[in-house]
């Protein structure tokens, strides 16, 4: 089962063991259709758990998970990361996708030329920029119709077509 991480607890919430969770979801409303989240220092060492309550805010979660019944349990998974199934994540419309689906792409040009792999993604408000690497240089690609021209994550390849000023040969 592959395990997608979506926040990192930062500090306890009241004295029922509630955990107030940075979140790294677009949309919270996915964790309202689970019964357990992973808790870990490391994928490798996370530990399911029943998930009891879910409040969603803007950038974080409170969590009420079971077996962590006090503040002084909840106090010890600081700094833990939260992993969900990544089978439970929502399908996307076609021609959205998730980071994870991008991040490790081959980009091409049009012309067939390697530029690197997506390292990255950020969100900038407007639409979001993809770090390629390569050859020694970084590329910012935005994530619009008139630069990314085809992902194909099934072959591992985003075409993009490169806007004057983005990248110098």
């Amino acid at each position: 089962m592959e395990l997608l991480e979506i926040g990192r607890i930062v500090r306890s919430h009241g004295l029922a063991g509630r955990m107030k969770v940075l979140s790294y979801l677009e949309s919270p409303e996915v964790l309202h259709g689970l019964s357990g989240l992973f808790v870990g220092r490391s994928v490798s060492e996370a530990v399911l758990f029943p998930l009891i309550a879910v409040q969603t805010g803007k950038d974080f979660f409170i969590l009420q998970l079971g077996g962590i019944e006090n503040r002084d349990a909840a106090a010890r998974l600081r700094g833990s990361s939260v992993w969900m199934p990544s089978e439970k994540m929502q399908k996307l419309p076609e021609g959205e996708y998730y980071w994870r689906e991008i991040i490790g792409l081959q980009v091409l040009t049009e012309e067939e030329q390697i530029l690197g792999r997506i390292e990255a993604v950020f969100p900038t408000g407007s639409n979001d920029v993809y770090v390629c690497r390569g050859a020694g240089k970084e590329i910012l690609l935005p994530a619009i119709g008139d630069v990314v021209r085809k992902i194909d994550t099934d072959q591992g390849v985003m075409v993009v077509r490169l806007l004057k000023g983005l990248f110098e040969s």
